[in-house]
């Protein structure tokens, strides 16, 4: 069976702020090194999908920069491999991406031209680790039309930012609500489908032209009662970086704090692969303290770190204070200084004995700033 993988990886999520003024949400730096798109894209490597369309639109220069060619993700492939997909201007007009289901539609050259039977398709901003084989299993098993990743929130979740299904005991979806304030179950649409590729073409074809642009809410809602569209229960962990800061940074802590989340994320169902960069390992000098905290290759660290994510390259120096902190690439924290609370971007610098502090929600400093 061979399968087409599609990442939808164009949204901007305002809710993000300052971490998206330069970036697509998919390429929101995560965990030290990688960036969000890295996990979707590794479960689809894992999975054995070796063409994969990435479709990108807003501020997608970051992206395409960490995605390159492909070779991290062994997909820089004479057959198959990695597809950037941007909407353009053509000869007849200009084809901004209107919907999830117009991009997809806007390329079905992809489709037309593949020998691909199926398609899975995934967001570029969700954290989570699994093999996609046994949801295709389950799809066949249950003789599906299609198939949608769904999971069971608990209380962690706010249940009314999400879809929600509502299934028959088989796994059938009779009713899907779309981001109501009181959800009729807690079971959430996780943005993974899996379909045929041609009733997908016929789908897009019914909808697009008629103006329904979005793929959940036009094309397979409307056609619940006509088609079987099931549900497949993932019970590992997931997160949505473009929820907000709040959730960007809870999911960064969680990590940090969880030997066992970890192992679930960066060992299981294969590697996350990610662009490699040549930092040399990290340095820790003798005035340096570090406790609880992930520090990336080509660090400084002469102060004290301490529950805190460091990625490449930044430099802590001595009786500098990080407590509680995301420290992107490349970013000085100089003598002195006090760092707490706080989510700062990339190539940023805080002068020698400045204080930033954040209260009930972490602080945010956007890239190239200086404190």
């Amino acid at each position: 069976m061979k399968v087409l993988g599609l990442i939808l990886a164009g949204g901007k999520s305002e809710a993000l702020g300052k971490l998206v003024y330069k970036r697509a949400s998919a390429a929101v730096p995560v965990f030290g090194k990688y960036r969000a798109i890295d996990f979707t894209l590794s479960n689809m490597v894992n999975s054995g999908i070796y063409k994969v369309g990435v479709l990108t639109q807003y501020n997608p220069r970051s992206l395409m920069d960490h995605l390159g060619s492909g070779k991290e993700w062994d997909l820089d492939r004479k057959h198959g491999g990695l597809y950037i997909l941007q909407p353009y201007i053509g000869m007849t007009g200009e084809y901004w991406y209107r919907g999830t289901a117009d991009a997809i539609f806007q390329n079905t050259t992809m489709l037309r031209r593949g020998d691909e039977d199926y398609v899975l398709i995934g967001s570029g901003d969700h954290i989570y680790k699994m093999l996609y084989n046994d949801m295709f299993s389950y799809h066949f098993a249950k003789g599906a039309d299609i198939t949608l990743l769904v999971k069971e929130l608990d209380d962690t979740y706010d249940i009314t930012q999400y879809g929600t299904v509502v299934t028959e005991p088989d796994g059938r979806i009779v009713e899907i609500k779309e981001k109501v304030q009181n959800p009729p179950t807690k079971k959430a649409f996780l943005g993974v489908y899996f379909i045929n590729k041609y009733l997908l073409m016929e789908l897009l074809y019914d909808a697009v032209p008629a103006g329904k642009y979005d793929l959940l809410l036009d094309v397979v809602i409307p056609n619940l009662s006509k088609l079987r569209v099931y549900a497949y229960e993932f019970n590992g962990y997931w997160r949505n970086v473009k929820k907000g800061i709040n959730e960007y940074y809870k999911m960064n802590m969680e990590v940090l704090n969880s030997r066992a989340l970890r192992e679930e994320l960066f060992v299981k169902y294969g590697k996350v692969y990610t662009k490699l960069k040549d930092y040399p390992p990290a340095k820790y000098t003798n005035t340096a303290k570090v406790s609880n905290s992930m520090i990336a290759d080509g660090c400084i660290i002469s102060g004290n770190v301490k529950n805190s994510v460091l990625f490449r390259g930044v430099v802590v120096k001595a009786g500098a204070r990080v407590e509680n902190s995301i420290v992107m690439q490349d970013t000085v924290i100089e003598e002195g200084a006090v760092v707490k609370n706080a989510i700062i971007d990339k190539n940023c610098v805080i002068r020698a004995e400045q204080m930033l502090v954040g209260d009930f929600e972490p602080v945010v400093l956007e890239k190239w700033m200086v404190v």
